[in-house]
């Protein structure tokens, strides 16, 4: 390869990663899962190295990564099962209930840093529909849409394209287009959430809250935390299908067959726009191990939901989080 080859490809390899992060963000979307995304991604990446001296320049290089992305997600999506969370296989259990079996990862909706899929600056109105539509209970609404009406809706109330853009990008009608994202807006309705929800900001008094609760969580301290928890709060706990409803049965299950949680350490993270914590409970060699992925989604000046995912061995590196906690 010569030295002309060699800036040519490295030219091309820079065009093409600066659309890596809304590329995840698109395919996080589709497919539910962060890890799934960015395998989406690179072998969209890889398919766009390997035909770039047929790209003739005829649409614009990012409409053409997103008809490739769109591509790569609908083959992965043929022929299997949604991505659900807890609340979407059945109904809230109570805290002495078992836990039953473990279900496989390819059933839940995974968590994915902000900083996998956000962009670090840009307009303050488009990252807080950004931040919004990368929320869990967004994602999985989305996963009860057909995949080609799930491409529509993002592509055009997410990423605000035109239809005549999608229409393109799909190979098909305008009208076509139109009616899938019709019946898309209705499926999401009946689902109570939406791709133009408000996203309020964390602000002081949400950070006070979040500090106290890291404070009395790591305390193990039930009276302090039965302050911090909206009387009909939420907490899931992937890769099992139990779910509970209400402060009473959670601060129950945190003190009964959760109690091996006390002496906790909670590190600080971010995920799908909402605070978030690595927790480590004390190890018997010493120190801490990870235990979960603590998201949690705060409104009306209390916690209204804990997304606990426990598969650490994946999802703490994915999210820069250290293997153990030394005493």
């Amino acid at each position: 390869m010569t030295n002309l080859e060699a800036r040519v490809d490295s030219e091309l390899e820079l065009r093409l990663e600066q659309h890596r992060a809304e590329l995840t963000g698109y395919c996080y979307r589709m497919l539910g899962s962060a890890f799934e995304a960015e395998d989406a991604v690179q072998e969209t990446l890889v398919r766009a190295w390997r035909s770039f001296d047929r790209f003739e320049g005829r649409s614009a290089l990012r409409s053409w990564l997103y008809s490739i992305a769109t591509n790569v997600c609908l083959d992965m999506l043929a022929g299997r099962e949604r991505r659900a969370r807890p609340m979407d296989l059945g109904p809230a259990q109570t805290a002495d209930a078992p836990l039953g079996a473990t279900l496989p990862e390819a059933t839940w909706i995974l968590p994915i840093p902000d900083a996998r899929v956000l962009p670090t600056d840009g307009d303050p109105a488009e990252l807080a529909v950004a931040r919004e539509t990368i929320r869990l209970a967004f994602v999985a609404a989305l996963q009860h849409l057909p995949p080609r009406q799930r491409a529509v809706l993002i592509l055009r109330e997410v990423l605000r394209w035109q239809a005549t853009e999608v229409a393109e990008l799909l190979d098909t009608s305008v009208a076509s287009v139109n009616s899938a994202l019709q019946r898309a807006r209705a499926t999401l309705a009946a689902s109570d959430v939406s791709a133009t929800d408000p996203s309020t900001p964390l602000d002081e008094a949400d950070r006070a809250l979040l500090d106290r609760y890291v404070d009395a969580f790591q305390r193990y301290d039930m009276e302090s935390l039965t302050a911090l928890l909206h009387e009909d709060a939420t907490q899931s706990m992937p890769p099992y299908g139990l779910w509970l409803r209400g402060r009473a049965d959670i601060l129950r299950f945190w003190s009964g067959p959760g109690a091996g949680c006390r002496g906790s350490r909670l590190v600080p993270t971010v995920a799908n726009g909402l605070p978030a914590f690595g927790q480590y409970r004390p190890s018997p060699a010493g120190g801490y191990e990870p235990w979960s992925l603590q998201v949690i989604r705060v409104a009306g000046g209390r916690i209204v939901e804990f997304s606990m995912f426990l598969d650490t061995d994946s999802l703490f590196p994915l999210f820069g989080l250290p293997a153990r906690l030394e005493p």
